[in-house]
């Protein structure tokens, strides 16, 4: 199998150099590239070292945004993704791969119990699968793995929709399932990173709330929006009979919060023909 592999990295001299040899002992041929997203220590020195093609960030863009220049600048029929922290081991890269042969369109690597860096992230990442799995029918071992292997033409299709930030694998996750495409999924344990991690609580807990928000609106918006309306309507009728009952009137509230409901489902129905322009070209 023609494979690429890609490792977005920054700043991860301590550990890219042992993750690029242990890739290379186990497909001496296959092509990887470190996407060095504006390191500012020897990253790109250490990989090139062990054998890597180096692509260089003149300036850190982020992991989604290393992510795409290393799709685009790979030759590979099929694409893996890792981390360079020395989270993933690259003896899981066959069992990846072995489900791509049966004819799956991406396979990611589920990390198992106690391989989440925190409680705080476990419970966090837990949340997004069940959302995932409720929204596609499916079920959604691990939404944010960021070890897959993809069919590169499929996963280039989708490089417009990825972000630069950290949510590229929930983003690719979904966009394949809503194109239709086979997501399969493989057990592995996540070693604990090598080196400080680069994603702050405060920084980016807020952006991983629309995490939530952006799995609804690339999936199905209306089994986001609708909820909402019928919660606004139910609201609306008791506020209603409330104020019937007592004040024997219907008030501007009542009638503000039907309004609101009925827009909000509007702005589903819109959102979801809005989506489906998305994948036309994908069915």
């Amino acid at each position: 199998m023609n494979i690429s592999i890609i490792l977005p990295a920054k700043n991860e001299v301590t550990a890219i150099g042992t993750t690029v040899a242990g890739i290379r002992h186990h497909y001496p041929d296959a092509e990887v590239i470190v996407v060095n997203d504006g390191s500012t220590d020897g990253t790109a020195e250490v990989s090139e070292a062990a054998g890597a093609r180096v692509v260089h960030h003149p300036y850190s863009k982020g992991n989604g945004a290393a992510i795409k220049t290393g799709a685009r600048a790979a030759s590979g029929e099929t694409i893996v993704f890792m981390d360079a922290d020395g989270q993933h081991d690259p003896a899981d890269i066959p069992r990846l791969l072995a489900l791509i042969e049966q004819g799956h369109d991406m396979v990611v690597g589920a990390r198992q119990k106690g391989s989440q860096a925190s409680m705080g992230r476990g419970f966090a990442n837990g949340l997004y699968n069940r959302l995932a799995s409720w929204m596609t029918g499916h079920e959604v071992e691990d939404l944010t793995s960021g070890f897959r292997a993809v069919r590169a033409d499929k996963f280039r299709e989708f490089l417009y929709l990825l972000p630069n930030g950290f949510s590229y694998p929930t983003t690719s996750t979904m966009a394949f399932f809503r194109a239709g495409y086979s997501v399969a999924y493989v057990p592995i344990h996540a070693a604990k990173r090598i080196g400080k991690s680069h994603i702050r609580l405060l920084r980016d807990g807020a952006r991983f709330l629309l995490i939530i928000f952006k799995i609804g609106t690339l999936f199905s918006p209306v089994k986001i929006f609708a909820p909402v309306a019928l919660a606004m309507f139910m609201l609306a009728s008791g506020w209603y009979g409330y104020t019937l009952y007592n004040f024997g009137r219907f008030t501007n509230m009542s009638a503000l919060l039907y309004s609101g409901a009925v827009m909000v489902f509007l702005m589903g129905l819109i959102s979801e023909q809005i989506t489906a322009l998305m994948y036309k070209d994908k069915g």
